[in-house]
């Protein structure tokens, strides 16, 4: 392996696990019922932005309307109507730790059985128990043996496979839901409104780019192509039967702070009108997005809720908010208040 790529790729995953351990794991909540609904509850709603109160509302509804109404001296044209989104934090929950750490978790305690050699390693044998203090004392390296044996090794499809299978039958260890029920009702909407009004609606995230790509289309209808994230390391080999593309642990691009803008201009190639977040790691794509030539608009989800979420900000270790906040009137972003400006948080709860 590079060494360079092995060094960043070992502090940026070794960073998530730690954070796992350190934060608190947030309120309780209700769980959900086996019903998924997501996009389904959105088509159905009875208003275009029917989960949100009328002050942020309508500033995003007059905003779009005056910027797709043509003669308007804010007019845009369709071509040019970008919208990105950030993923954890923005369109579903983050907390206690980034959901695709849980992942690589759990697959490792899945594939366990298939490997009994594993009980030889200390900090492994500690994952597979649920000892998390005894696998962090295993440092970087047992880190990047777990992502290895679950994000490297095997084929694209079959690393989409695992993902996909994972995200419809995982549950988070607070609320008792899978994770993909775990997305935010009002973003939803938010996300078929744009769509409807002729923008073309984008992920941007610090995520990796496969792992969302496997359920982002089903859960939120922005198709793979549409997905910016980061990316690890992808190997074509020229076998007998086909050509595969295998997956290696190296990091190959971070798609997080700064390095959102570069991968906005790399895999869209035009500057966005409208970009949400919820961290100061969505800042610079905020910026970006806001300090172009025309109409803008900018929006910021702030984690407010305590009872139906999870609040925190300017002191998490996950999705902290500080430069957002204290900027926001400078750019003039919207900041979204979930325990006042949205009726509900999750697809289930719609009534």
């Amino acid at each position: 392996m590079n060494p360079q790529y092995s060094s960043k790729l070992s502090q940026f995953l070794f960073l998530l696990l730690a954070i796992s351990i350190l934060i608190s794991c947030g309120s309780p909540q209700e769980k959900s019922p086996t019903t998924s609904g997501n996009l389904e509850a959105t088509e159905n709603s009875q208003d275009n932005l029917s989960s949100w109160e009328d002050g942020p509302k309508n500033k995003i509804m007059d905003w779009v309307k005056s910027t797709t109404t043509e003669g308007s001296t804010e007019f845009i044209p369709e071509k040019d109507r970008i919208a990105v989104f950030d993923n954890d934090g923005t369109l579903w929950s983050e907390q206690p730790y980034y959901f695709q750490l849980a992942f690589a978790i759990d697959e490792v305690k899945r594939l366990a059985p298939e490997h009994p050699e594993w009980k030889n390693d200390s900090s492994l044998d500690a994952l597979i128990k649920g000892d998390m203090a005894g696998f962090m004392a295993g440092g970087e390296k047992a880190l990047l043996t777990a992502i290895a044996m679950t994000h490297a090794g095997m084929t694209a499809e079959e690393f989409d496979s695992r993902v996909k299978n994972w995200i419809k039958t995982a549950t988070h260890p607070k609320t008792g839901k899978h994770y993909n029920e775990m997305i935010f009702q009002p973003m939803l909407e938010l996300l078929q409104y744009l769509r409807a009004n002729g923008f073309k609606t984008f992920i941007v995230s610090g995520g990796g780019i496969d792992f969302m790509r496997a359920w982002t289309e089903e859960a939120y209808g922005i198709p793979p192509y549409q997905v910016v994230g980061s990316q690890f390391g992808l190997s074509y080999v020229d076998t007998t039967a086909s050509p595969e593309l295998i997956k290696i642990p190296e990091l190959f691009f971070n798609d997080d702070k700064a390095g959102k803008p570069v991968g906005i201009y790399r895999n869209i190639g035009k500057r966005p009108v409208f970009a949400g977040g919820n961290s100061d790691g969505d800042y610079q794509m905020l910026q970006y997005t806001s300090t172009g030539d025309g109409a803008r608009f900018g929006l910021i989800v702030h984690h407010t809720d305590s009872v139906r979420e999870v609040a925190y900000d300017r002191e998490s270790h996950i999705g902290q908010l500080n430069k957002g906040l204290d900027d926001a009137a400078k750019y003039n972003w919207l900041i979204v208040d979930m325990a006042k400006d949205w009726k509900v948080i999750y697809p289930y709860e719609l009534k």
